[in-house]
């Protein structure tokens, strides 16, 4: 679990990073989760885009994602979703 202090931090660091996924219509699968779970091992940080055609709430979408990937909400803001995961192998962000 994050802390405020952490979350601030990861959020000042994610303030620069453009969405590399996207969920449309379709919503999450479990082919995107996977390719989410490689990112996240890769980078640690990533946004993900809601696009306007997707059926499912943004809080849904977010908790799905979390729920699939086991990683942290960051913060959801507008149509976009910032997620944490450490990484076991490629640790680059160390938490204040």
């Amino acid at each position: 679990m994050l802390t405020g202090k952490q979350k601030r931090f990861l959020r000042a660091k994610a303030n620069r990073l453009r969405p590399i996924f996207q969920v449309g219509k379709v919503g999450v699968n479990d082919n995107m989760i996977i390719q989410i779970e490689e990112a996240l091992e890769k980078r640690e940080l990533i946004k993900v885009s809601i696009l306007q055609n997707c059926l499912e709430d943004k809080d849904e979408v977010a908790e799905g994602l979390v729920q699939g990937t086991g990683a942290e909400l960051v913060q959801i803001i507008g149509n976009n979703i910032i997620l944490y995961k450490e990484s076991l192998e490629n640790k680059t962000i160390e938490l204040p």
